[in-house]
């Protein structure tokens, strides 16, 4: 994939989506939020496959909740790119929850985009971990589950 202007110009439309949904969020426009998706809308989580879901009355329920528990909700779309009828798009999350803790989400959703509407999208969203464990621990409790490294 090639992410120049040539290519984001054959997508104009996938583009248009991405910045519309983030217009939507900001505003915490649950209506236009939802606006963005198909009815038929498929969600796939790769790394957390259980939570995928079909339909956009999910992603009104989930960002209802959002919004009611994130009051001061931000989003901010980094980077995207049009590929065919595919938008790649880096997301950054951030506000506070009503108990005053901070809500950081921070990843990339790869959209498929029809009649202006996301119908399917590849969910690589996950929350920020302030833990400063170095890469190498991680590395090695990952590969170790279970064993002594």
């Amino acid at each position: 994939m090639q992410c120049n202007e040539s290519v984001r110009a054959m997508n104009t439309e996938g583009i248009a989506l991405v910045e519309r949904l983030c217009a939507a969020t900001n505003a915490h426009d649950l209506v236009a939020l939802v606006d963005c998706f198909a009815k038929d809308y498929t969600n796939e989580v790769p790394a957390h496959p259980a939570r995928g879901f079909t339909g956009r009355e999910q992603v009104r329920q989930n960002w209802a909740q959002i919004f009611a528990h994130v009051p001061d909700l931000r989003a901010r779309v980094l980077a995207r790119c049009a590929d065919g009828d595919s938008v790649w798009s880096q997301w950054q999350l951030s506000g506070r929850r009503l108990d005053g803790t901070n809500y950081e989400m921070a990843g990339v959703i790869v959209f498929e985009v029809r009649d202006a509407r996301a119908v399917r999208a590849r969910f690589f969203l996950e929350p920020v971990d302030e833990d400063a464990t170095d890469v190498a621990h991680v590395v090695g409790r990952q590969v170790h589950a279970g064993t002594s490294p």
